[in-house]
């Protein structure tokens, strides 16, 4: 069995990006990263494990100075998504389900 080294300091700087990038737009003008990889990093700084215990809309990235919105992180999110040209809400759709009643069926007859 081989042991591997957990020390984060001899990790290779990819696997550190807030080291790179001190925001979610930072990240987006990248063009040396493809658009997965920018959806990768954001979304580990979205991830919970990096939530601000007092404040969870805010995350708290090691080796930021400082913290970094939630929605902010979210809306860069959004920018990488091709479809996305608003943030509206979808339109409701469909015609409503009615649930059948057996008992309301009966008394028709």
């Amino acid at each position: 069995m081989t042991k591997a080294n957990a020390n984060a300091n001899d990790l290779h700087s990819t696997f550190h990006p807030a080291v790179h990038y001190a925001s979610p737009g930072e990240v987006l003008k990248d063009e040396e990263l493809s658009a997965p990889e920018k959806r990768v990093i954001l979304s580990s700084w979205a991830s919970d494990m990096y939530a601000v215990e007092s404040n969870p809309a805010l995350r708290e990235i090691p080796g930021l100075g400082h913290a970094i919105r939630l929605v902010d992180i979210l809306a860069a999110l959004r920018q990488l998504d091709p479809d996305n040209d608003n943030d509206d809400p979808p339109r409701g759709g469909g015609v409503p389900m009615r649930l059948r009643r057996p008992w309301a069926a009966a008394q028709r007859s």
